[in-house]
């Protein structure tokens, strides 16, 4: 029986990854590092670590250690909330589910911006919140949703994941959890280790309602 449902932030419940990418390209190239915001899609779920780790990687010269706090800063100085929009739909589908059954975000965005979406459009909705700033490992190890279902204090086998991103459909799985993928900004073959891989929010929310009423 499910009990809990586990979402993803950015691209799952609100359309903000343009946001997101167009602020961390500003960010780097400020500090004089340039790449294609559009690499940010693939990064996606990963924690400020993670995304300056994976845009450092490949750069042929040496990084001061630095740029892992001054970068992440700038990003959250440059990311607008009042900018974000909602899924249509997410608003409506969760309160009519937050009754029934415990529900859980799981971001990598730091945790005042993740705090300030929930308050805007889904308020006194989710039981338990993960950011990429609790101090754990981001995405795509477990980490995050094992602390989430820890959290929620139910049976893996009870909770179903909505991931739109190809790290957060790993974490999901390898944290032992059914995970649905949800292609919002990458193509579906790109989540194909999810179990189930729907076409967009409109299914998302009729797969939703079928399964759980």
């Amino acid at each position: 029986m499910i009990e809990a449902l586990i979402f993803d932030v950015d691209g799952v419940l609100v359309d903000s990854m343009h946001l997101h990418a167009h602020a961390w390209k500003t960010a780097f190239a400020e500090a004089g590092i340039d790449f294609d915001e559009r690499e940010i899609y693939g990064m996606e779920g990963a924690n400020d670590k993670g995304i300056v780790e994976m845009v450092t990687k490949s750069l042929d010269k040496e990084i001061d250690d630095g740029i892992f706090n001054s970068v992440p800063a700038r990003k959250h100085e440059l990311f607008n909330v009042d900018d974000v929009k909602v899924f249509d739909g997410m608003d409506t589908c969760l309160q009519n589910l937050k009754n029934d059954l415990l529900l859980a975000v799981v971001s990598g965005s730091d945790r005042s911006a993740v705090e300030k979406m929930m308050g805007r459009f889904f308020p006194d909705t989710f039981n338990v919140m993960v950011s990429g700033s609790d101090g754990i490992q981001g995405k795509p190890n477990p980490d995050p949703y094992n602390k989430a279902v820890e959290e929620l204090g139910v049976r893996k086998e009870n909770c179903i994941v909505v991931e739109n991103a190809p790290l957060g459909v790993e974490a999901a799985k390898s944290a032992g959890l059914f995970c649905i993928g949800l292609p919002t900004y990458v193509d579906s073959t790109q989540l194909e280790h999810a179990n189930l891989v729907l076409k967009n929010h409109e299914e998302l929310i009729a797969y939703l309602k079928e399964t759980l009423e």
